[in-house]
């Protein structure tokens, strides 16, 4: 899900640089592929963000209210 070119950091820049770069591809949404000597060996991507549960929760009535169902519990 890349935009344009992909970036490519080495190790120790991303080591140095890390929590920059994770707030820059939050930002910007573009992967950043990490390389060492030059192989890449991990891609740091994006992440889809989850859908809002706003106005998913139905309200009940009163739940702590006894039910008119006489029952017993074991001692």
């Amino acid at each position: 899900m890349s935009m344009g070119r992909t970036r490519e950091i080495p190790a120790g820049e991303f080591k140095s640089k890390c929590l920059a770069l994770l707030d820059q591809v939050s930002e910007t949404r573009q992967e950043i592929v990490v390389t060492k000597r030059g192989r890449a060996v991990a891609r740091l991507v994006p992440i889809e963000k989850a859908p809002s549960l706003r106005g998913s929760v139905l309200e009940a009535d009163d739940i702590v209210e006894p039910i008119d169902v006489t029952w017993e519990a074991n001692k």
